[in-house]
């Protein structure tokens, strides 16, 4: 296995729609397997492939905590099949947006179709924190961002600072600076 560099907004790439694997072999597991390492270092609790600079519809998921045990979730081609008419509130982060926040409204339940990791077809049923982290990923196949879903004023503002960060390490690089410890994003 091996740790993925994340890409990170406003990198265009992230903007662009992932195509669907053609069936889950060793190529697409060795894909999860990385992804899902390269989660667990950042840390965070999902990640989707074009999040590692690959445009296929493969996500990782891992939201298990005390209360929640679902270990870790492999999905190819993730659809959400239903959804409630119910919405939920939470504050969403992404690691491809670090150390910013929003407020998101989704479906509280969602139903998800996918390919596991052995290329069976699944249907899962989703509510709370892993239905919007599904959703959350599954819009990163599609070119969504979290801060698509935020006022436009927000977006901007996170936009603009993120670009800043980018252009200080890219300077601080090319004058040989260490780089500055960050915490690291949660999701």
């Amino acid at each position: 296995m091996a740790t993925l560099p994340i890409l990170t907004a406003p990198d265009p790439r992230l903007k662009k729609k992932s195509a669907p694997v053609d069936s889950v072999d060793a190529e697409v597991r060795q894909l999860m397997d990385d992804m899902l390492e390269t989660m667990y270092a950042a840390p965070g609790i999902g990640l989707a492939a074009p999040q590692v600079g690959v445009l296929k519809r493969v996500v990782v998921l891992d939201i298990e905590r005390e209360d929640v045990k679902t270990g870790p979730l492999f999905m190819a081609n993730p659809e959400i099949v239903e959804a409630s008419d119910e919405d939920l509130s939470y504050e969403e982060g992404c690691l491809s947006v670090p150390e910013h926040y929003g407020e998101v409204v989704r479906p509280a339940k969602v139903t998800v179709r996918y390919l596991d990791r052995d290329g069976k077809q699944q249907d899962m049923a989703c509510e709370g924190l892993l239905a919007t982290c599904v959703q959350h990923e599954i819009d990163h196949l599609d070119g969504v961002l979290f801060i698509d879903h935020i006022s436009a004023l927000k977006r901007n503002m996170i936009l603009r600072k993120l670009l800043k960060a980018r252009k200080e390490k890219e300077r601080d690089e090319a004058e040989g600076k260490p780089a500055k410890d960050k915490e690291p994003a949660p999701a």
